[in-house]
């Protein structure tokens, strides 16, 4: 089992859109090919957060996700997360978008799968190709671990639980405004995504991918 940890904000947006009873079709962050791939399959694609209009009311920010009818299907393309899902798609292993709202449901539907966990952090993949690690994702992967109650853990697998439990104590949605990424999406005028990306335990709905799709179980 693999589980992708990209808290701002694909994994976020994932989660509210399953909680809506929409599927989600992950894709790298190319928009031609994204859109050739919603007009095949009968989706709505999701659009870069400064093109959100009437037409197109979807993007990887969770708010627009949340007034998704239920039944949605969905093309949402980032350069992160979403990447990652897609490439993992045709593995053997189960693939799950985890984030802080769903950390203690992910974490118990691997427990019951059994068999060895991988938590992914995503990361922040700049304009170069570069990818550098990621605070929140850092911080929403120890939220799982922490929750897989296993001894036996990577050294990697402890530092992100301990993580996690510190920010817990500081207050997460703190520790994400006063994080890099979060002063990145204040800047740019979207602060109040962090209040998305920083609720613990909201959901108890896992997406897991089958078939290149994101679907709610529990």
């Amino acid at each position: 089992m693999v589980v992708v940890v990209d808290v701002i904000t694909f994994s976020t947006a994932v989660s509210v859109a399953v909680d809506r009873g929409c599927t989600v079709r992950p894709h790298a962050w190319d928009p031609q090919s994204a859109r050739l791939l919603a007009d095949r399959v009968g989706a709505s694609l999701a659009v870069a957060r400064s093109q959100v209009d009437a037409s197109h009311p979807y993007s990887l920010s969770p708010a627009t996700l949340s007034h998704a009818p239920g039944g949605a299907a969905i093309v949402l393309p980032s350069p992160n997360g979403s990447a990652l899902a897609a490439e993992l798609a045709g593995g053997n292993a189960t693939v799950v978008a985890g984030c802080l709202r769903n950390a203690a449901a992910v974490a118990r539907f691997a427990r019951r799968q059994g068999g060895q966990v991988t938590v992914l952090a995503a990361g922040e993949l700049w304009g170069g190709g570069t990818v550098d690690p990621a605070l929140e994702d850092l911080i929403g992967a120890g939220a799982i671990i922490d929750g897989l109650r296993r001894r036996r853990r990577s050294p990697e697998a402890m530092a992100a639980a301990a993580a996690y439990l510190s920010a817990r104590r500081h207050g997460l949605r703190r520790t994400l405004m006063e994080s890099v990424s979060g002063r990145e999406q204040s800047s740019k005028g979207y602060a109040e995504e962090m209040e998305w990306a920083s609720a613990l335990n909201v959901s108890q709905v896992v997406p897991v991918l089958r078939a290149g799709v994101f679907r709610g179980e529990r």
